[in-house]
């Protein structure tokens, strides 16, 4: 029990150096090496920052939906991401034993994710863990054909193979190794909706027969 609380302590006092020092911060990254201090303050737990300029309400690079993935083993899922995906990495923050990582951060494309490992002990587990995932990441990219086949190649598996839909998208699906699904998508050629509602009639009646 007294483990479990001092686990939630320290994951929340890293997590508040992470705001306090605005991560993800490409010019300023975390490094691997570099520990957090974990000590709670006793008299003021929650610091706060004598603002002498404007902040900006959401940090630059951000965008109004940011996905936060809870993996096991975050280090190994950002080294994935970086081979099958072109990845960079903004941030990382260890966990009090090392081993672990509370938060980090990576780029794809222009836009960021967030990373973290399992705690079990607070109820966060990625989808290994849990059997699955409903939800997929959807991406996309010039050349779909070309990041697909690197992603394969770096170790994810294929769900749906790469077509032309009827939606105008050259589409495919994959999961990671740590469980989560994505899918990949250039699109190739604007169609109204009543094309897209024509083509899928079309083709279930082509199922049907």
């Amino acid at each position: 029990m007294f483990a479990a609380i001092r686990l939630v302590l320290c994951a929340f006092a890293a997590l508040l150096e992470i705001f306090f020092v605005q991560c993800p911060n490409p010019q300023d990254p975390f490094v691997a090496h570099r520990k957090p201090n974990l000590v709670l303050p006793t008299d003021n737990p929650i610091p706060k920052n004598k603002m002498t300029t404007k902040v900006n309400p959401i940090p630059e690079g951000s965008h109004t939906i940011t996905p936060h993935l809870c993996v096991k083993g975050a280090a190994q899922a950002i080294e994935f991401y970086k081979k099958a995906f072109n990845a960079e990495e903004l941030c990382r923050i260890p966990g009090p034993d090392g081993s672990t990582l509370v938060h980090s951060a990576v780029k794809i494309g222009d836009s960021i994710l967030f990373l973290y490992d399992e705690v079990p002990q607070m109820g966060a587990l990625g989808p290994k863990s849990l059997g699955g995932t409903p939800v997929k990441i959807h991406l996309y990219v010039e050349d779909v054909d070309a990041l697909y086949n690197q992603a394969v190649k770096a170790g994810a598996e294929i769900e749906m193979p790469l077509a032309d839909q009827p939606w105008g998208d050259r589409y495919g699906a994959l999961t990671d190794p740590f469980g989560h699904s994505w899918g990949l998508a250039t699109h190739v050629e604007d169609v109204s909706f009543e094309e897209i509602n024509r083509r899928f009639e079309a083709a279930c009646a082509g199922q049907r027969e």
